[in-house]
């Protein structure tokens, strides 16, 4: 009896474990599909968030179906998912493609990405409860405070994450992978990582915290304006000098 007991609660144990690293996982998860086309959705996410894929980059069915070892019908679902959340573009008769953004995408991308983040930001710090999410919030920011370069944007995806789930909107799971800022921070990965340092992402999880709703929804607002400043100068062109008329 005493093995058996031992053994229903190390079972338990595992069950407990594997539900707390589902939890941890879901936004990297294809909620309704299946496992398989959870599988490349997932990989092309962290490809893009690695750089081995780039926006613009073509995406051929038959070598996505090799590399990930599953069937076809799986590469078209995780394309169509992708597709839905701005990440990837689906031409009539072309292959699909990673998204692209031109100027005018990438100033219509933040406008949209401010608002909602503030909007997030808000609704976590109003949800925030210490008991039930003072572990998920830490470890969010640990990730972001422990990520290697290489690293920083998936960890930076599981801090937004972290947030969505502490702020329980169903609304905001489904508006906030649409708004194409992984796409977004992909593209200008050369001046998007980590703009304001590690300071913005603790202040933000000390409002959150804190319950301090108003303080929150600024610090959102804040993170994504200082990042549009970044990325506008980097896309805007060299002034037109006339031959001869150079400063």
């Amino acid at each position: 009896m005493a093995q058996l007991a031992t053994g229903v609660r190390a079972a338990l144990s595992k069950i407990v474990e594997q539900s707390y690293q589902t939890t941890q996982d879901q936004d990297e998860a294809e909620r309704d599909g299946t496992s398989a086309s959870r599988k490349v959705s997932r990989g092309i996410m962290r490809a893009l968030e690695q750089g081995r894929l780039v926006p613009g980059q073509r995406l051929v069915e038959t070598s996505l179906a090799l590399e990930y070892g599953v069937g076809r019908n799986a590469v078209r679902e995780a394309v169509q998912w992708l597709a839905a959340h701005g990440v990837i573009d689906v031409t009539r008769h072309r292959s699909a493609s990673i998204r692209r953004l031109d100027a005018a995408e990438t100033q219509d991308v933040l406008e949209v990405a401010e608002a909602v983040l503030g909007l997030l930001l808000k609704a976590a710090a109003r949800n925030f409860q210490p008991a039930r999410h003072g572990a998920r919030l830490r470890a969010g920011l640990e990730d972001v405070a422990q990520a290697a370069p290489g690293g920083f944007a998936r960890a930076r995806r599981h801090f937004y994450a972290a947030l969505l789930e502490i702020s329980g909107s169903r609304e905001l799971h489904r508006l906030f992978p649409a708004i194409g800022l992984h796409v977004l921070l992909a593209q200008y990965r050369a001046v998007a990582a980590m703009p304001h340092g590690l300071d913005m992402f603790r202040a933000m999880a000390e409002a959150v915290a804190n319950n301090d709703v108003e303080h929150a929804q600024a610090l959102g607002r804040a993170h994504i304006s200082q990042l549009r400043q970044i990325i506008l100068q980097s896309i805007q062109p060299e002034p037109f000098h006339e031959k001869g008329n150079a400063p």
